[in-house]
């Protein structure tokens, strides 16, 4: 403990630690000396212009509104006095209860003042979204990058003071290489953490995701369907122009078929006619996920 102590600003101590100093504990009561609660009017407090969540989500806000109107604000905020401004204080921890005390039409509001530079205020914004907010996967990857890009932090650390394995933060690191349409689709729920993970090594991760959505995989199926496409991809591809009428050179009518439908669906049509058979193969090429889901309504229409 007092190797933890000696550290310059000590990330292992995580929100928790910062807070331990102004919540009453029974046991340190009478041992640990606490910082004073102040009260300040809600216009005397400031957010954080650099915080790094942006929004905030009504219903949960609304929440707590109902809960400081029946009980007060019970945890004080934590603030730092607002450069060239007096008696202004700047949100270090606590912009949700500060919002939610507005809209419960609460003036005072209690805080604990302290002293934070710039790069002390963006660490602790960032480990208390991570620690209390009800992050996506993709928001909480993005607060550990921040926390090793910013601040020079290793995965291990982070893992440390957050109480996370090593293995939770590496694997969250990795869904922030997948595309912005995969992320995307995290971010509103419409794919999982599970998901997401097994499309990291998908040959097309943004045209399986797209699969996922529309057919509602479960993360096993999800992970079955990656394999498959990896398999596809690794797999020689068996030589057909041969096979084709005549040779690869298809007669007038088969052009003329694929021009009609090409131009019906808006979309390449292709025709491959086995020779001398009955059988053969439509092929239809499309750019983005929108002409999928149209091809597909089109299909289903037909039924």
């Amino acid at each position: 403990m007092a190797e933890k102590k000696e550290q310059r600003r000590g990330l292992g101590r995580g929100l928790s630690a910062l807070m331990a100093d102004i919540e009453p504990s029974k046991d340190a009561e009478a041992t640990a000396p606490q910082r004073p609660v102040r009260t300040l009017t809600v216009d005397q407090v400031f957010p954080n212009p650099d915080q790094p969540r942006r929004q905030f989500d009504p219903e949960a806000l609304d929440e707590l509104k109902m809960s400081i109107r029946a009980k007060g604000v019970i945890q004080p905020l934590i603030v730092r006095p607002r450069a060239n401004a007096e008696n202004q204080y700047e949100i270090v921890a606590g912009e949700r209860r500060w919002r939610a005390a507005q809209a419960a039409g609460v003036h005072e509001v209690p805080v604990v003042i302290r002293e934070f530079s710039d790069e002390d205020v963006l660490e602790i914004a960032i480990i208390e979204n991570i620690q209390r907010a009800d992050l996506n996967p993709i928001e909480e990857a993005a607060g550990y990058e921040q926390l090793m890009t910013r601040f020079g932090h290793t995965q291990e650390k982070v893992a440390q003071a957050l109480g996370k394995s090593r293995s939770h933060i590496a694997n969250l690191l990795r869904l922030l290489n997948l595309p912005d349409v995969v992320k995307q689709a995290v971010v509103d729920g419409k794919l999982s953490a599970g998901h997401a993970r097994a499309l990291i090594t998908a040959p097309d991760p943004v045209l399986l995701a797209g699969q996922i959505v529309r057919q509602g995989l479960s993360v096993r199926e999800t992970e079955r369907l990656v394999r498959d496409a990896q398999n596809a991809r690794s797999e020689p591809k068996p030589k057909t122009a041969s096979k084709s009428t005549g040779g690869g050179v298809k007669d007038a009518d088969t052009k003329a078929l694929e021009g009609d439908l090409s131009a019906a669906l808006g979309m390449k049509v292709s025709i491959n006619h086995s020779a001398g058979k009955e059988s053969g193969a439509v092929t239809i090429s499309y750019d983005t996920l929108d002409d999928l889901d149209k091809l597909c309504g089109v299909l289903s229409s037909a039924n």
